[in-house]
């Protein structure tokens, strides 16, 4: 089924192109925005320019392989409106597998991209020695935060059997921590640390790992090493997901139709 989605996507190659083109502009406008905001000043929140592109390469990455995998599932609403997630509920198979290969975007390839390119470039420009450990973060960093990326796209699905209609209210929670993720952690106030930090653990998806990559004081009275608790944060989100899908499928009646 995916390799038939695929296919069809690449078939029409002029407007896939298109969609690609479209793609890569937008990752650059959202880095644009990084590089003005640290241009301008000499550091926001203890981070220069260099360490504010190496925190966004790590949780943008991240976040547009969550994305490419499973944005699709944001269309949900959509399904449980006209009733065709009845559909599903039908097969022998679990939801979850088949909403997720319902659909994929190749057109978000391109963020991908974009993060893996500032990825590279911010650990040459921090000077990141290639030892063992250091690799081993950056990995277990990008595996961590696709994990969390995307356990929070599951979570606001499951929460859209109780919404329906207030895709925008979990978005602002999936797409605000992208964004959250990409900036220091220092700045934040406490509701931000309270959701981003630790509910949504988005920070450790690249601003804690950045700082123990780079031995830098961590905040909210926690070790320099924190940035290694990312696979914990991962599991804490898998968690909710599981928690949230599951009682919204449970809760779900049928489209009524």
């Amino acid at each position: 089924m995916l390799g038939a989605r695929v296919r069809a996507q690449s078939s029409y190659r002029a407007s896939f192109g298109l969609d690609l083109v479209t793609s890569l502009l937008i990752g650059l406008v959202e880095l644009a925005e990084v590089w003005v905001l640290y241009r301008s000043v000499d550091g926001i929140g203890g981070l220069d320019l260099t360490t504010a592109l190496l925190v966004f390469g790590l949780a943008d990455t991240a976040f547009s392989i969550a994305d490419l995998l499973v944005g699709h599932l944001d269309t949900l609403p959509q399904y449980l409106r006209a009733g065709t997630f009845d559909v599903f509920c039908l097969r022998p198979q679990p939801l979850l597998a088949q909403l997720i290969t319902s659909d994929i975007s190749l057109r978000r390839v391109s963020r991908v991209m974009v993060g893996l390119t500032v990825l590279t470039g911010a650990l040459i420009a921090n000077h990141v020695p290639l030892t063992p450990g250091s690799v081993l973060l950056v990995l277990l960093s990008l595996l961590s935060g696709t994990a969390i990326s995307t356990g929070t796209f599951v979570a606001a699905s499951g929460a859209q059997f109780f919404l329906v209609d207030a895709a925008e209210m979990t978005n602002s929670v999936v797409y605000g921590g992208r964004y959250a993720s990409t900036q220091p952690g220092s700045v934040w106030n406490r509701p931000l640390i309270a959701l981003f930090g630790f509910t949504v653990p988005m920070a450790f998806a690249g601003y804690l790992p950045t700082l123990t990559l780079l031995g830098l004081p961590a905040p909210w009275h926690l070790p320099t090493w924190a940035g290694w608790l990312a696979p914990v944060a991962a599991l804490w989100t898998g968690g909710l997901a599981w928690l949230s899908w599951r009682t919204g499928t449970r809760h779900y009646q049928g489209g009524g139709g």
